[in-house]
């Protein structure tokens, strides 16, 4: 058996000298990041948008629900969650008040016998 291993031509991408000059004048170079970013050209990325705009619209209506339904059921969530994240932070501060009016005072005297020795 030979020892035969595929060798990339010299100026290629995986060459250490360098990669190949990029072609900026194919049609598919032009707005490339654009097209990277949508995911496709922007006129199908549009009609595709469109067509599941209207798909999930018309379910929506079958159901009855709205745009403003979904946006103040969002809002009451939210707000729900706020409330309940701020009232354990109320019964937590209860709870500290409480264990340091113990453990401040124990501590404190361990420490004056502590210096005493």
């Amino acid at each position: 058996m030979s020892d035969f291993r595929f060798r990339p031509p010299p100026g290629g991408p995986h060459d250490p000298r360098g990669a190949y000059p990029p072609d900026e004048t194919g049609p598919h170079r032009a707005g490339s990041g654009l097209r990277r970013f949508l995911g496709g050209s922007p006129g199908a990325v549009l009609v595709k948008l469109i067509f599941l705009s209207l798909l999930v619209g018309a379910g929506m209506a079958m159901i009855g629900v709205t745009p403003g339904l979904l946006f103040a059921q969002a809002y009451q969530t939210v707000r729900a969650i706020a409330d309940l994240g701020l009232e354990t932070f109320h019964d937590a501060g209860r709870w500290l008040l409480a264990g340091a009016v113990i453990v401040v005072p124990l501590w404190l005297l361990s420490r004056l016998f502590a210096n005493g020795r």
